[in-house]
């Protein structure tokens, strides 16, 4: 494989005074087809500075020529500098848009301008404006998370949450697209050790999302199946559905006052499921950090490792 090196002059400036002055530089790079300020990057790793406030690089060519070992360059940093090494991440959440019905009955997100970017022009400086909106929706709005307080008033709000419990979660995924009940019993996860997980339901409902069809007939985690999960100690439940109960019982919502009252969140319209794995993927899913609120929408995703 060929290899190449920049030949370069450089100043370097430190944001707390002083600098650095090389000639002749040779630095070892991941490909011919990098910018100056991407070389510049590579620099300040391989030198190993901290606080630096400026790179200028002069006389530069890149060269084919054999790598000599720089640090940053090389097998376990063969992506361009600023890329992350990661698996596939699959986002799992709904586009929420004006007018968007996430729940029959709950108020839709209304978007307006506060301020215009023609507006914003008579502010700043020529070629330089701003669209500043507000959106007024429910927390119930899109793919959101419930925390305690929105079932118990003595609950943890979504300020309380910590980000442990919200990121990077194991999943264990569910395949329960062909199920020939709504209901979800306890039985379907007997035979998975589900401690500190985060546990997907995949209903495939999300495919009547944005539809009448969505509100009727939607499947849900029974009471059994919410009490086998708090008993086995799970971090997350969620469901791509349109609730993780039995909307059309009578009012009575067991699994939300089951999983609440264990600290246990609960996502809810999920989409995608079908693209996560059934185990081996990290599921995320963190709302803002408002206080004496107990839902709100969240970017929930999965992170798949990538193949060795």
């Amino acid at each position: 494989m060929t290899e190449y090196r920049a030949h370069f002059d450089a100043d370097i400036a430190f944001v707390n005074g002083g600098g650095l002055h090389a000639e002749a530089f040779r630095l070892d790079l991941p490909s011919q087809h990098l910018t100056q300020a991407q070389i510049g990057e590579l620099l300040v790793r391989h030198l190993g500075l901290a606080l630096v406030g400026s790179v200028e690089l002069s006389n530069l060519e890149v060269v084919e020529e054999a790598h000599k070992g720089s640090r940053g360059v090389g097998a376990e940093a063969s992506a361009s500098p600023g890329e992350t090494q990661r698996g596939r991440l699959v986002d799992l959440s709904h586009t929420i848009s004006a007018g968007l019905v996430t729940y029959p009955g709950l108020p839709v997100p209304v978007i307006t301008p506060h301020l215009t970017r023609e507006a914003s022009r008579e502010h700043y400086a020529p070629g330089t404006e701003f669209e500043i909106d507000v959106i007024a929706m429910a927390g119930n709005t899109g793919t959101y998370l419930d925390s305690p307080f929105h079932r118990y008033a003595d609950g943890g709000d979504l300020a309380s949450l910590s980000l442990e419990t919200l990121v990077g979660i194991p999943a264990e995924v569910f395949r329960l697209t062909d199920a020939a009940e709504r209901g979800i019993p306890a039985e379907v996860f007997l035979d998975r050790d589900l401690a500190g997980t985060a546990v997907l339901l995949h209903t495939g409902w999300s495919r009547h999302f944005g539809t009448p069809d969505y509100g009727n007939g939607a499947p849900f985690l029974t009471e059994a199946g919410a009490q086998h999960l708090a008993d086995a100690g799970v971090a997350i439940v969620g469901i791509d559905s349109l609730n993780i109960d039995d909307a059309e019982s009578a009012g009575e919502r067991p699994a939300h006052s089951i999983l609440l009252a264990a600290g246990i969140h609960v996502v809810e319209h999920l989409t995608a499921l079908a693209e996560v794995p059934v185990r081996g993927a990290r599921f995320t899913a963190v709302p803002p950090r408002v206080a004496g609120f107990g839902t709100f929408p969240v970017r929930a995703f999965a992170e798949i490792p990538a193949a060795d």
